[in-house]
């Protein structure tokens, strides 16, 4: 008989672990609630971690990550599917400093040597070159470009994963879940929904839990009396089209500042993102976010001036308190699994930590390689 898992979450996480669960077999359903605000549809993802600041086990997972990719691609096209938006078109470091940039490039420089080939190329810009590239940006600025940088769509990925999942028998549920705990194994999980002008409900059991349900993860573990480290951060990123623009192959751009550029297909450009803690599961767009939204990117790319506002997406990233994810068993509440706490870096680590968790809860031991952010660290 297969081992059953339920994931609860439609995210990147939950998406990427269901993918990998089924790959090897097990028996899964994803519950997905479909609550406004999930990251991951929000999310234009850069996967470029090389280029970050950050240290320590944020930064082994965060290329981590990035390095299972190319992977994650061939396992999706082995599953057929093959529409994923994600492509490696670079990253742009621009700065009027040059010690900036200079610092910058040395940082990456020396991430290369232990990451590899997948960084590529780091090489430096004049302002020319970095207009050539990228025609919407302010005059004067130079760059360090990084030719291993890639981006992503949240959406398409996390629709792509969960195609694949259910390639290989997956199912999924629309509901609300709760969990109902039991004196023995897992727990099962009330799934409540519409069904026409009223409400139904089903109860699942299954051999595992997995809880990926990003900033709403403490309402899950409620039964438990147990609080995870993590809150929900507002993050508003809007969509503009250059009509006659071919904006597919621009690379990431990044200010050394909170906000970026992302260029996708069909003109669009995707510029963002405001990072409001302590906005609570508010998944509004705002006119003070959308006033900080364009007012960064203008000052970045004031060629966008004329473009066409498509939209604004809003997602509620699951920030954690403690600066590093959580993934693993839940201690004391066999059958029951965690992971949340990517904060904006959801879409490079959660792959990566989704197909880890789903090793780890298939084999029945924890994953050497979530260690650091286990639950029992």
């Amino acid at each position: 008989m297969s081992h059953h898992v339920i994931v609860i979450g439609g995210g990147i996480a939950g998406a990427s672990a269901a993918f990998a669960l089924a790959r090897r077999g097990a028996a899964v359903t994803v519950v997905d609630s479909g609550l406004a605000g999930q990251a991951t549809a929000a999310g234009a993802g850069i996967i470029s971690p090389w280029i970050s600041t950050v240290e320590g086990p944020f930064y082994d997972l965060y290329a981590a990550g990035a390095a299972y990719y190319p992977e994650l691609i061939e396992l999706l096209a082995e599953a057929g599917v093959r529409r994923t938006d994600h492509r490696r078109t670079g990253s742009l470091l621009v700065h009027e400093d040059p010690a900036r940039l200079a610092e910058a490039r040395a940082r990456v420089e020396a991430r290369a040597r232990t990451a590899g080939a997948i960084v590529g190329d780091v090489r430096s810009l004049d302002s020319d070159e970095v207009r050539a590239l990228v025609p919407v940006l302010a005059p004067g600025l130079e760059g360090v470009l990084v030719t291993g940088g890639g981006r992503v769509d949240g959406r398409t990925l996390r629709d792509a994963l969960l195609q694949g999942a259910a390639h290989y028998g997956a199912r999924r549920v629309s509901g609300e879940a709760r969990l109902l705990p039991r004196p023995q194994g897992a727990p099962e999980v009330e799934v409540r929904s519409e069904v026409g002008s009223g409400v139904g409900s089903e109860r699942l059991a299954a051999d595992d839990v997995l809880v990926a349900a990003g900033a709403w993860t403490n309402r899950l573990l409620e039964p438990y009396g147990v609080r995870v480290p993590v809150e929900p951060q507002r993050g508003q990123i809007t969509h503009l089209r250059l009509d006659g623009v071919d904006t597919g192959g621009w690379p990431s751009v990044h200010p050394m500042s909170h906000h970026y550029l992302v260029g996708f297909d069909d003109s669009r450009v995707a510029v963002g993102a405001t990072r409001e803690t302590g906005s609570g599961f508010d998944a509004r767009v705002t006119a003070q976010g959308q006033w900080q939204v364009l007012s960064d990117a203008l000052r970045l790319a004031p060629g966008l001036a004329g473009a066409t506002l498509i939209e604004t997406r809003v997602g509620l990233r699951p920030l954690p308190s403690e600066d590093l994810p959580i993934a693993g068993a839940l201690p004391g509440s066999p059958g029951v699994h965690v992971v949340t706490g990517f904060g904006a870096a959801g879409l490079t680590m959660g792959p990566y930590v989704g197909a880890a968790m789903a090793r780890a809860i298939l084999d029945g031991r924890p994953a050497p390689e979530l260690a650091a952010v286990a639950m029992t660290r």
